[in-house]
């Protein structure tokens, strides 16, 4: 009883707006929670960033495999980025300890996950189009090419996930879209989130490494955005998808023109 007297209710409806937001959209936590703990609760931006990311991998953990029964993942894309991205992560770690940007650069942060929003957003709405594009346009590319491409992706959503929490998501499936457009979206998609679980677990036990981790909040969030997720993907068929990707997208502007 004592632990779950400690449980924030407040924390624990976040999750769950954010898990239904998830769920609709299709758009991962870190562009919604990170910015909503740093702008609302007033959190110290490396500790949202380490909580999120943890809070991220045990969500999409979910959707991993909920994605693996429907066999919408391509394992090999996933491991290519992940070849890219774990090291990426770690050297962002080291990095980060080394020159204690986690105590001591907290303006780095949030101008980092600034920019990253706004990317975020321009790719959530755009996605429809560069869909269209590549379809039409899409030349052959060789497989060794192809491959570093993927490997060079992962390593920046690395790095920029590890410092913002940002692009597991919506960025990595628009940079798939562009490399695999004859692969349907939903197989990118799962690939993407199959991908995003070691990456956002890898880099947030560095935050935790780190000491920015509040354990609690995590607990608070998670009590929420599990049946949030779950509420959310059964809605997802019901809403009209062009809104919430332009409200969503107009969220994440705001929000990310307030951190920069």
């Amino acid at each position: 009883m004592g632990f779950i007297s400690q449980l924030d209710p407040i924390h624990g409806l976040s999750g769950a707006i954010v898990g239904l937001l998830i769920g609709m959209t299709g758009v991962g936590g870190g562009s919604l929670m990170t910015p909503l703990l740093i702008l609302i609760f007033g959190m110290a931006p490396a500790t949202a960033v380490g909580t999120d990311l943890l809070y991220g991998s045990a969500t999409k953990l979910c959707g991993t495999a909920v994605h693996s029964h429907g066999r919408r993942i391509d394992w090999k894309i996933s491991a290519l980025l992940a070849s890219g991205s774990l090291p990426a992560t770690a050297a962002t770690v080291w990095v980060m300890a080394d020159f204690g940007l986690e105590k001591q650069k907290s303006g780095l942060f949030s101008s980092v996950l600034g920019v990253a929003l706004l990317f975020t957003s321009l790719s959530i709405v755009f996605r429809p189009a560069i869909l269209r594009y590549t379809q039409r346009h899409h030349k052959p590319i060789a497989p060794l090419l192809r491959g570093l491409l993927t490997v060079l992706i992962g390593l920046v959503l690395g790095t920029v996930v590890t410092l913002s929490s940002v692009g597991a998501g919506a960025l990595g499936v628009t940079a798939l879209l562009l490399l695999y457009p004859e692969l349907p979206p939903t197989r990118l998609v799962g690939t993407d989130i199959a991908h995003a679980v070691p990456l956002t677990l890898v880099a947030g036990l560095g935050h935790w490494y780190l000491g920015s981790v509040d354990w609690m909040l995590l607990a608070s969030l998670l009590t929420g955005s599990i049946p949030g997720v779950v509420l959310g993907s059964h809605l997802s068929a019901k809403m009209p998808e062009t809104w919430l990707r332009l409200i969503l997208a107009a969220v994440l502007v705001i929000a990310g023109i307030r951190l920069i």
